[in-house]
């Protein structure tokens, strides 16, 4: 088996739950689903789809640079959404991340996320090379 490396973002629910924050193995990095929610357990602009997409793209920004990659290294992202007519506002923060990157993108409405007041989740996958 190719060499697995678990990058942890040090909140509690990852050990209950059984998950990481992303996974390297090999060339490959997958980040977990990601929302605008700060070290101490709160929501980061609440009420605002774009505020929660820069910081939850921050957020992944920083555990691919954990696992050895970049957002250059960007080729899939999912967004999941609470209220699709958010999608501009949402689209164009993922603009100012991925725009000259272009990775192939996925974005859903969900009926709800986790916390009521989260209005956004992301995945992304990267390969390195």
């Amino acid at each position: 088996m190719t060499k697995r490396k678990n990058i942890s973002s040090g909140a509690p629910w990852e050990a209950i739950v059984g998950y990481s924050r992303a996974v390297r193995a090999g060339n490959h990095v997958w980040v977990a689903g990601t929302t605008a929610t700060d070290a101490t357990g709160n929501v980061v602009g609440v009420g605002d789809a774009a505020a929660q997409t820069r910081y939850a793209l921050q957020k992944i920004e920083k555990a691919l640079v954990e696992a050895g990659a970049t957002l250059g290294d960007v080729v899939r992202t999912r967004l999941f959404v609470t209220c699709i007519a958010d999608w501009e506002a949402i689209g164009r923060v993922h603009g100012e991340f991925f725009g000259g990157i272009r990775p192939a993108s996925t974005m859903v409405e969900v009926s709800k996320l986790i916390d009521p007041d989260h209005l956004v989740e992301i995945e992304v996958d990267a390969f390195v090379g």
